[in-house]
């Protein structure tokens, strides 16, 4: 099989299935519908609601954690923001309490920033109430840890600039941070979703070959790799496309990255040398069995 078609089908093994998709969109329509209900009096289950997180940069390959924002009238943050202590906590478990009247069964709790929803098939749902602010893309959402705080993220900035480029660039963008998290697993990468998806947007800016083809994702996997490892360990933050919020290292990943690159190498020179299985080996090393 050649490059274009080995890559090709493994980029399509990274995707979600139709059913799984259905099963998440649904799960999402009945908490947006309760917290509407409870908060605004209002029955609808899309409005207020967003995907946030890998998924809804459309760059996550696994159903486990599925995080979304509720948006809350500022009413709330007003009613929580006066509290002696800890509204932010207060907030979380009213929040709580509302899903659970739809959801009772499944396993729920809130703690730090969100509630996690935690559904029997292994699909994780971490919910984030949240407050549209005046520029009306960013949210302020309560933080409980330390006594209580409000943060600020800005996901549909993120979202945006994802998408744009990702259509710009052949859809190159959002395979390879699926691909890149493919690795991670694989090599218990110490790294979080918005690093991985900002050092991918990073890459691709300066990769000359960023518009081509499946044919050239041997290259792009041996050139991401030389980009991750000379990164430098030193370095504990990148700024994230389209909102540029500080994005933080978890641990090192260059090490890794390196042992990558040289075994990318290797599989270069064997598809070069017409030794397919040996080949696929490499790229197996590299990304495990989905390859």
């Amino acid at each position: 099989m050649s490059i274009s078609g080995k890559f090709s089908n493994f980029c399509s093994s990274l995707r979600m299935s139709d059913s799984t998709i259905s099963d998440i969109r649904y799960r999402a329509k009945q908490i947006t519908k309760r917290v509407n209900s409870d908060f605004r009096g209002l029955e609808s289950d899309t409005r207020y609601s967003l995907f946030v997180g890998s998924y809804g940069r459309g760059t996550d390959i696994h159903v486990s954690d599925i995080d979304m924002i509720v948006e809350l009238p500022y009413t709330e943050y007003k009613k929580y923001n006066n509290y002696i202590g800890n509204g932010q906590s207060a907030l979380i478990q009213s929040v709580k309490s509302s899903i659970k009247r739809t959801y009772s069964t499944t396993h729920l709790r809130g703690d730090g920033q969100v509630i996690s929803l935690n559904f029997k098939d292994g699909i994780c749902f971490e919910i984030v109430p949240g407050f549209i602010n005046k520029d009306g893309s960013s949210y302020t959402y309560p933080d409980t840890n330390n006594g209580g705080c409000w943060r600020v993220t800005k996901p549909r900035e993120e979202i945006a600039e994802i998408s744009r480029a990702n259509a710009n660039w052949n859809k190159n963008l959002k395979r390879l941070c699926r691909m890149a998290r493919a690795w991670k697993d694989k090599w218990d990468v110490p790294i979080g979703g918005l690093l991985i998806d900002t050092l991918a947007y990073n890459f691709l800016v300066q990769w000359e070959y960023r518009d081509k083809s499946f044919v050239y994702y041997d290259w792009m996997t041996r050139d991401f790799f030389r980009f991750l490892k000379d990164q430098g360990s030193d370095k504990n933050y990148w700024l994230a496309p389209g909102s540029s919020q500080r994005v933080w290292r978890k641990g090192g990943f260059e090490y890794k990255a390196l042992r990558c690159f040289n075994i990318a190498i290797e599989a270069i020179k064997y598809e070069t040398d017409d030794m397919p299985y040996s080949a696929n080996q490499k790229w197996r090393e590299i990304y495990g069995n989905k390859f």
